[in-house]
């Protein structure tokens, strides 16, 4: 019973076994079911694994010594990495519009500029780790030749690549601030209004830019500045304030700055530019270019030296018209020489004496070369050309020496001319700019001026016209007529200089002297020619008795038609004659009405009826009282459009181009 028991224990525990075996072979083939496509998978890879480890051909030993350098070289170059990650995440920041929130983008660049450094000073030397590693390997033989040589061509190509750290981020985020530092200028510059009378403007014009947006522009230098990209802020702000000068200068009539010398029509058409010229000059520069220099340095003054302020204001100026203004009066100092344009040439030198201190502060900068050449060139031309027209002044008046005088007897116009000029020389306008102008040029040729030069200049210029004077009374045929030619311009020199610069400066006694001749020549006019007439009228032999009658009309006749032949001959001659004053002509007029009509008013109330009686009245009692008077009274009027001929010649012959206007001007009756 025993023994049956046992062996049953045993078949059961058999049956266990086998059943569990049976259970572990259904689970293992289960697993080995599902590992199939694991296994087929593995089975694909095995190929590309082998692949991978087949260049390291090392043992165990060689690749532990080798471990400690990879993962030294490799630390940087994750860093490297790391911060590469760090700009891709800034780049859809500095690619939006600045606009919205300048003061944050500035913050994103300047991040953007620091992981930038980093690279710039990281990049480099985490590819010489790397390459060292390689180098490494390959010393050793510890990777496949062909692997290596990948690898090294890999890094070279990181050290040669062109391409920025940043792809380019930085160049679009500098790009975008620039285009905001346009905007934020076009949008607060607008032309100044301008006044109607460029005269009355204020001093200088307020700064046209608001301090915030001065403030804006000066973060946005801050950046461009530190990359290298000022030159380009310059170049937008000097086309955009630029161009705002030129649009204030545009609302004044600026047009005749470009007038070359060929179309200047005559000295006239001078005389209105250069007014102009000086009017606007001083304004440009006390209005627009103060204040745009203001600017300048308010908006520069913190990216760098102040001449970068001052180099971007001689761009503006120069662009908006300065040299322009400086060309007009190269080309006024080009025209022909003329009086006239002595006077122009010591406005234009006035003017920039005036602005001298202006030029000095707003172009004597290093960066203002050009002006500066410009405008020394421009005064030198103006001190040359006016002492040069100066200094000939007295030999152009002598000049005309030989030519005829006035045929009808007037003031000539070079004397009327000359006068008139030498007291503007003289005046507290001309003569302090003058004598400047002397002083200047004789210090250049390193000669002393001497404190009378321009006052005995003008002196010698009027002797050589009383000169000129003497010599045209002696040139005439008909003496009478140089009387009146002498009376004439005796009292003009008188009655025009008397209380003038001139006048004073030639003395009370000389001028005197010149109205003590008008009233000799006056006398000797008079006695020589219409003083003779009244002796014609004679009474003598008139007996007026009955047997004496016919006797007495014969002679009333004859002397009747001896004084109309006379008054008919001396009136018609006379008639073309002119005196230029009036009120020396009519005083002239009414000796002449006194000297004549009243004896002939007498005589024909006594002696006319025997004439008026006769059938041949008429042409003995051929004037009345009042008729004579009248055309007496009408005598020596100007004759308007009568001209004569006093061209200007050189000694050698050829026409003066110097003083071609005092010709013109001396050529024409007054």
């Amino acid at each position: 019973m025993e023994g049956g028991e046992g062996g049953i224990e045993s078949l059961v525990a058999a049956r266990r076994s086998l059943q569990a075996s049976l259970e572990k072979s259904r689970a293992l083939g289960a697993a080995l079911a599902r590992a199939g496509p694991r296994l087929d998978e593995i089975q694909q890879r095995l190929p590309s694994l082998e692949a991978a480890v087949r260049p390291i051909r090392a043992d165990r030993d060689a690749l532990a010594a080798v471990g400690g350098h990879i993962d030294r070289a490799v630390g940087p170059a994750a860093a490297v990495l790391k911060v590469f990650d760090a700009v891709h995440g800034l780049e859809r920041s500095l690619l939006s519009d600045p606009r919205a929130d300048l003061s944050g983008y500035l913050s994103v660049l300047k991040r953007l500029e620091e992981a930038l450094r980093f690279l710039s000073d990281n990049c480099g030397l985490a590819v010489q780790w790397l390459d060292d590693i390689v180098e490494y390997l390959h010393d050793h033989a510890l990777a496949d030749s062909r692997f290596i040589e990948a690898l090294k061509t890999s890094l070279a190509s990181l050290k040669l690549s062109p391409s920025p750290l940043d792809g380019g981020l930085l160049a679009a985020a500098l790009d975008k601030l620039e285009s905001e530092f346009r905007r934020l200028l076009a949008e607060h510059t607008v032309p100044l209004p301008m006044p109607s009378d460029t005269v009355d403007a204020p001093t200088i014009a307020p700064s046209p830019l608001p301090v915030p947006v001065i403030n804006k522009l000066r973060a946005i230098l801050l950046r461009t500045t530190a990359n290298s990209r000022l030159d380009r802020c310059i170049s937008i702000y000097v086309d955009v304030r630029g161009s705002n000068i030129r649009a204030s200068l545009g609302a004044i009539d600026l047009e005749f700055l470009e007038i070359t010398p060929a179309e200047f029509n005559d000295v006239q058409s001078i005389e209105g530019y250069v007014e102009k010229w000086s009017r606007h000059l001083e304004f440009a520069v006390k209005h627009l270019f103060e204040a745009e220099l203001k600017v300048c340095i308010e908006v520069f003054e913190r990216c760098g030296p102040r001449d970068v302020a001052f180099s971007c204001f001689a761009e503006i100026a120069a662009q908006a018209g300065i040299l322009a203004f400086l060309r007009f009066g190269k080309t006024v100092t080009e025209t022909r020489k003329d009086p006239i344009k002595l006077l122009k040439l010591l406005d234009i030198f006035a003017t920039l004496n005036r602005l001298r201190l202006d030029f000095n502060r707003l172009f004597g900068g290093k960066a203002c070369v050009e002006i500066q050449n410009q405008t020394r060139d421009l005064i030198k031309r103006v001190i040359d050309g006016a002492c040069e027209i100066f200094w000939e002044l007295l030999h152009q008046v002598e000049l005309q020496r030989p030519m005829p005088p006035p045929s009808q007897g007037s003031v000539p116009r070079l004397v009327s001319f000359v006068t008139d000029y030498c007291n503007k020389l003289l005046s507290e306008e001309y003569q302090p700019v003058l004598t400047q102008v002397l002083i200047i040029h004789r210090s250049w040729k390193q000669e002393k001026f001497r404190e009378r030069l321009l006052t005995d200049a003008i002196l010698d210029i009027f002797k050589a016209l009383e000169t000129n004077f003497e010599t045209w009374s002696k040139s005439y045929g008909d003496t009478v007529l140089s009387y009146l030619f002498a009376m004439n311009t005796h009292w003009h020199f008188y009655k025009n200089l008397k209380g003038t610069k001139l006048g004073k400066l030639i003395g009370e006694a000389k001028l005197k002297e010149h109205e003590q001749y008008k009233d000799y020549y006056a006398a000797i006019f008079l006695r020589e020619s219409w003083g003779k007439l009244p002796s014609l009228l004679s009474r003598e032999g008139l007996i007026l008795f009955s047997g004496g009658r016919g006797k007495a009309r014969d002679l009333v006749k004859q002397r009747l038609k001896a004084f109309n032949a006379s008054f008919d001959e001396m009136y018609q001659n006379q008639s073309n004659w002119v005196i230029s004053d009036k009120e020396l002509r009519e005083k002239i007029c009414q000796w002449i009405v006194q000297t004549i009509v009243p004896t002939y008013r007498s005589y024909m109330q006594n002696y006319g009826p025997l004439v008026e009686q006769d059938a041949s009245a008429s042409k003995y009692a051929k004037y009345t009282a009042q008729s004579l008077e009248k055309m007496l009274g009408s005598l020596f009027q100007h004759k308007p459009g009568r001209t004569m001929s006093l061209n200007i010649r050189h000694s050698n012959g050829k026409l003066n181009s110097v003083m071609t206007n005092l010709s013109r001007s001396a050529s024409t009756v007054s």
